[in-house]
């Protein structure tokens, strides 16, 4: 591997519903994707079933910012939820 800066690492597919992976050199960070799981959520006041997933971002902070990641985390979120943003 050769002049990456960021890594996506997924253990979902084999059931794994959360982890966290150590960040390869020389990249700023990687992103653990974990299981989707069925679990009661709230929408609009209701009790419903719903699917989550947890999403967990190791950064070295010698590169970004915890605050940073968190805004990533943010955005990447709204994109998640609602995929029709990202074309629109």
């Amino acid at each position: 591997m050769e002049g990456s800066t960021f890594t996506i690492s997924n253990l979902g597919m084999f059931g794994i519903q959360e982890f966290t992976s150590i960040i390869n050199q020389p990249n700023g960070a990687i992103l653990s994707v974990g299981a989707i799981v069925q679990k009661p959520v709230v929408k609009n006041g209701s009790i419903v079933v719903g699917n989550t997933m947890k999403l967990t971002l190791a950064c070295d902070h010698r590169v970004i910012d915890g605050a940073t990641g968190a805004q990533f985390l943010q955005t990447l979120r709204g994109y998640v939820e609602n995929p029709l943003t990202m074309v629109l």
